[in-house]
């Protein structure tokens, strides 16, 4: 399947490498290789992540020992990657994406 990213999510992947940068740099670059395991697992089985309660059609796939989650949705034939959050944060009410 096609995986797409919307800018939200590219925003979160950029936000969490600056963050991680300036606070934790020797772990920044195993978070960011993390992220793309995780994304490619979900391109290999996208219904494998559990269902967001009251999100209809959106999935969270966590990223195991780092605390945090990609938000994703899939269609007939693409991924959307919605977000990377923080596993604390609580995800965007935005109608549009979700």
């Amino acid at each position: 399947m096609k995986v797409v990213y919307t800018d939200e999510a590219l925003t979160d992947i950029d936000q969490i490498a600056d963050w991680l940068i300036a606070h934790y740099p020797a772990i920044a670059p195993t978070v960011g290789r993390r992220i793309q395991a995780v994304v490619a697992r979900i391109a290999r089985w996208p219904d494998s992540a559990r269902l967001v309660p009251d999100r209809p059609h959106v999935r969270a796939a966590p990223l195991g020992r780092y605390p945090y989650v990609v938000f994703y949705r899939v269609t007939a034939d693409t991924i959307e990657i919605l977000h990377v959050h923080h596993a604390a944060r609580q995800l965007p009410d935005d109608n549009e994406k979700t």
